[in-house]
């Protein structure tokens, strides 16, 4: 088998060669911030859900809510367990929704479906201190898709938080197709999440290129599904991190950049 060459690049400058590609976008394309543990955050929480008699303490809705967070995660990754292809040093993916369903449920409310994914979403506005794209980001698929390109998502988020997200930044549109890990109970590295993309779009390993900032989830599933990887190191990479296996390298990623001679 012939060696891989690893090119380590000055710029975030996207090779032209592949067919698709694929991003994962926290951290990738888009820049932010949140914080949880802030006691306005939960103090506003509160009085949302006393609006509809669901009525906590900061303290206690906090530790129920973190509560039934780590609850739902261990019980579905029990339930994973046994798969074969399920990466278990992945954590499982629930569905954020359920968990602010039953912070109502606790208190006698039965919320409708709706009512659910809004307490969600005041939880994230609550949360985030900023989101936004990276420079150049939206210069940078307009030009893959100018050249043709298939352009599609892969991202370990909650859709209602992320889906929204997209849209408030205005990239939604350039992709072909967007997967979410809370749609399929597990995020990457897991395999399977990968299979998804490559069976739902027919995908062929050799024409397709990952874009990542994170060297275990995002390059070293990819690398296990057989896709070409590019690795960007940015504000948000996990501490320390260093992707050496990657086929393209950013050690110091702050922006896009759309190669002018193209």
């Amino acid at each position: 088998m012939k060696e891989k060459t690893h090119h380590i690049l000055k710029e975030a400058v996207l090779p032209e060669g592949y067919v698709n590609y694929v991003f994962d976008l926290y951290g990738t394309l888009v820049d932010i911030h949140t914080e949880e543990g802030k006691r306005e955050l939960w103090e506003k929480l509160c009085l949302f859900y006393g609006y509809y008699d669901a009525h906590y303490t900061p303290e206690e809705l906090k530790e129920s809510y973190e509560e039934l967070v780590h609850g739902k995660e261990a019980v579905l990754k029990k339930n994973l367990e046994d798969n074969p292809r399920y990466a278990h040093e992945a954590s499982p993916e629930i569905e954020i929704t359920e968990v602010f369903r039953e912070l109502f449920t606790r208190k006698g409310v039965e919320p409708e479906d709706s009512l659910c994914v809004h307490a969600g979403q005041f939880f994230r506005v609550m949360s985030t201190e900023y989101v936004k794209t990276y420079q150049g980001t939206v210069e940078m698929l307009e030009d893959l898709k100018k050249k043709g390109k298939k352009v599609y998502l892969l991202s370990n988020a909650q859709r209602i938080f992320t889906a929204y997200e997209m849209h408030v930044l205005g990239i939604a549109k350039y992709f072909d197709g967007i997967l979410i890990s809370s749609d399929y109970q597990t995020k990457k590295p897991d395999i399977r999440f990968f299979d998804v993309l490559k069976e739902k779009y027919s995908l062929k390993e050799e024409e397709t290129l990952f874009i990542g900032n994170d060297s275990r989830t995002d390059i070293g599933g990819a690398i296990g599904a057989g896709f070409d990887t590019y690795y960007v190191r940015s504000n948000i990479s996990p501490e320390n991190d260093m992707a050496e296996n990657a086929d393209y390298i950013v050690p110091e990623f702050d922006f896009w950049c759309v190669d002018q001679n193209s």
